[in-house]
């Protein structure tokens, strides 16, 4: 999750709140990819997760070894920042890395082998490994640790409260996301459109969470169900973004109306829970009475809204468990594929234009409990993914830089039907001997 944002200073017209998005149009040449990643760390002896302090003495060895720079919060480590990247916590101790804005996906894969790397140099001797599922298949809530983070405190309470999924989201979730450009508004409305239309098929294509509480749960990715069980406010396939006129303005009316979590001052996150934008820009927020928001308060707003595909000055693409080193590098290859030539962005809009928002919201739960096995008002999530992935595949060889090669696990996957979530099951109940120990192995990175 996000670490408080840099957006600008006062707003004193609402016009800017649009103007903040639109500032993220680029010429094609200026599109970068910036890909996130999370995953679950343990203690190698016991299988237990890794506490904080553990956390900590790892990200000591990533700063005095390979030249990180702290982020703090207050006395806490929290984050390491370098070059354009950045290492995070998420509530529950996922060790996240926001990479830096990069030019193709050979430069992604170099990106997280050298993060890799460097993370298994440290944490190696500190008798720690990672792992990489979209839920963690055996811990329960009791055994998450929580870390130090003074907007994980307010969530978590809030989460507690509304929906029913909240706090599994926060602790023990995992996920792999791509950040993309656009050039204009129109650009921006294509993108956002064949995003959410296509999380769906990147949800089957990377569900990796068919365990939770230590059994298997009924779905192929359990994140994707917390996701459908979090907060209806702020959460979903966004059906407003294929309405006539959607555009910068749309995405700020509805993200006006999602309560506020927080206001970051001076370092302290000041609780805000439940709490409206609207009376903020009015100068009548109850927790800041008489003060009006800047435009970094925006920018932390904007990230406290989940859908299934993000806008913030990029598009976030949001639909994907965390998975195998593969899938890892696949997923931003998917997404690059599709938006960054306008042949295939034609081609994909051309794919899901005719569904509609109720074929949408079915085809995210039938991925969600079926992977590539689902069919929805006669679509099948199998048929939808391989022309999706055979659409992107062009795309990235128009780009002329070779990148295809890293779809060939969703290539794979989408001629046999069995992703991720399909092997593993197959194993617990085969090799494994219903002994869902073996996951570790299985999947560390």
């Amino acid at each position: 999750m996000s670490i408080p944002q840099s957006g600008g200073g006062p707003i004193e017209r609402p016009e800017q709140l649009a103007e903040f998005l639109a500032k993220g149009c680029k010429p094609k040449t200026e599109w970068r990819i910036g890909t996130e990643h999370e995953k679950f760390g343990f203690l190698t002896a016991t299988q237990q997760p890794l506490p904080y302090d553990g956390i900590k003495a790892l990200m000591e060895g990533l700063q005095a070894r390979y030249g990180w720079a702290p982020v703090t919060e207050g006395e806490n480590l929290i984050g390491l920042k370098r070059n354009g990247a950045n290492i995070s916590l998420e509530p529950g101790g996922q060790f996240e890395l926001s990479g830096a804005p990069l030019e193709s996906i050979h430069q992604t894969r170099d990106e997280l082998q050298n993060h890799l790397d460097e993370v298994a140099a440290i944490a190696g001797p500190m008798g720690v490994g990672f792992y990489s599922v979209g839920a963690a298949p055996i811990w329960r809530a009791a055994d998450m640790p929580v870390m130090p983070k003074g907007r994980y405190r307010l969530m978590t309470d809030y989460m507690g409260r509304v929906g029913t999924h909240g706090t599994q989201m926060m602790y023990r979730t995992s996920t792999v996301q791509v950040n993309l450009d656009f050039g204009s508004e129109a650009d921006m409305v294509q993108k956002m459109r064949v995003a959410l239309a296509l999380q769906p098929v990147a949800t089957a294509l990377f569900a990796s969470s068919p365990f939770f509480d230590g059994a298997l749960n009924g779905h192929r990715s359990w994140r994707s169900r917390i996701w459908r069980g979090l907060d209806d406010s702020r959460t979903g396939m966004l059906p407003f973004v294929f309405d006539d006129g959607f555009g910068f303005q749309r995405y700020v009316d509805w993200v006006l109306d999602v309560p506020m979590y927080f206001v970051y001052r001076d370092g302290q996150y000041i609780n805000a829970l439940g709490q409206s934008f609207r009376a903020f820009l009015r100068g009548e927020l109850p927790a800041l009475p008489g003060e009006v928001p800047t435009l970094s308060d925006w920018a932390d707003h904007l990230t406290t809204v989940f859908p299934e595909a993000r806008l913030k000055q990029f598009i976030e693409m949001r639909g994907a468990d965390a998975g195998s080193q593969a899938h890892l590098v696949a997923l931003p290859a998917f997404w690059v594929g599709l938006t960054y030539d306008q042949t295939a962005l034609d081609a994909a809009y051309d794919l899901i234009k005719m569904l509609n928002a109720s074929t949408r919201e079915g085809l995210r739960v039938a991925a969600s409990e079926q992977a590539l096995a689902g069919v929805v008002d006669g679509v099948a999530l199998r048929d939808l993914a391989r022309e999706a992935v055979k659409i992107s595949e062009a795309g990235l060889k128009a780009r002329g830089l070779g990148e295809e090669i890293y779809l060939a696990p969703l290539i794979e996957d989408a001629a046999s039907g069995a992703v991720q979530a399909d092997r593993l099951i197959a194993a617990y109940e085969g090799e494994w001997g219903r002994d869902l120990t073996k996951i570790y192995a299985a999947t560390r990175l």
